[in-house]
């Protein structure tokens, strides 16, 4: 496998990331499809074996036990100054006060939280999960500075927001002389392609890396429009983002069917395909749980699609509803 750099950063990452959301606890988190720690280990070694170095998780992820696997996993497995690793804070771990947010008490002690959880002295890039509405932009990128320069974190990202927040948390970074984000994890494939407005505009220009979650869209694009599994049947959060456009987004999923027969390869490839096409994509997360989806996700990289068959893929998408953004 060939690295990239993360965005303008000197930091080479796999161009897949592995997004570590489905290990951690299926019993008592709101998703019951999660592997547990034994079945997440197998994904996490295939993983490696393929040469990927970039995993992502989040505190909030089976309230840290996702961490907790892909820490012990990745001691076990690799050495860590070869790989990168990324976590995540915002979303509540308790429902007391001061338990979600970006001020500068959560930071702080979430940092210190998931550094215990993962096993590990530091963190390659620390993301701010989303915007939180009732911290000052001023207050959370001071925090983040100072989380990077005690040595806890490397780099600074962002994830699912607009791109006035987005810029205007850069601009304040950069204002106070304090570390600016290197990379934005946002909403985009094949049925939501919103931040082609602005966010991927923006990235381009600015050198950001851009790590798009839900590259399949909960796995809409890999499967015909009659299936289901059971993630489909229990995972609410992706019925939230998707039900509401099914009439609309079924003439791209049967075009992805299309070009997927015409290439002789599962769907999973041709969705990939297209996003590994599209500037300024760095490394799409991959929420893998088998074996087969890292081995669709590596072959991917060999499929290159027209001009002709991106836009007959792209040609029947109509605007959507911002879904991510709170």
């Amino acid at each position: 496998m060939e690295y990239v750099k993360l965005g303008n950063t000197g930091l080479d990452v796999s161009p897949l990331c592995l997004g570590c959301m489905g290990f951690g606890d299926p019993v008592n988190w709101i998703h019951p499809w999660v592997l547990d720690e034994k079945r997440s280990r197998l994904i996490i070694r295939k993983a490696l074996e393929i040469g990927i170095n970039f995993f992502d998780t989040a505190n909030v992820y089976s309230i840290g036990v996702s961490e907790e696997i892909i820490g012990r996993a990745l001691k076990e497995y690799t050495r860590r100054d070869e790989i990168a690793l990324a976590t995540k804070v915002y979303f509540p771990m308790h429902e007391r006060p001061n338990g979600l947010g970006l001020s500068r008490k959560n930071i702080m002690h979430e940092v210190d939280q998931s550094l215990n959880r993962l096993g590990t002295d530091y963190i390659d890039l620390y993301i701010i999960h989303r915007w939180d509405y009732h911290t000052p932009i001023e207050e959370t990128m001071e925090a983040l500075h100072d989380v990077v320069k005690a040595g806890k974190a490397r780099y600074i990202g962002a994830s699912a927001m607009h791109a006035w927040q987005f810029l205007k948390a850069n601009h304040v970074a950069e204002k106070h002389g304090w570390t600016k984000f290197v990379s934005m994890q946002n909403h985009y494939n094949l049925l939501y392609r919103e931040e082609e407005r602005e966010m991927l505009p923006l990235c381009k220009e600015e050198k950001i890396a851009v790590t798009p979650y839900s590259p399949l869209a909960s796995g809409r694009l890999a499967r015909d429009w009659t299936e289901t599994t059971y993630r489909y049947e229990t995972d609410q959060a992706q019925k939230s983002k998707y039900d509401s456009t099914m009439e609309a987004d079924r003439s791209v999923i049967e075009r992805v069917g299309t070009l997927a027969e015409q290439h002789s390869v599962p769907r999973v490839q041709i969705a990939l395909a297209w996003l590994l096409h599209k500037e300024p994509v760095t490394a799409p997360i991959i929420g893998a749980t088998t074996i087969s989806h890292l081995e669709n996700a590596e072959a991917a990289f060999s499929i290159k699609l027209t001009p002709e068959e991106i836009s007959f893929l792209e040609e029947s998408y109509i605007p959507h509803t911002i879904v991510g953004h709170i």
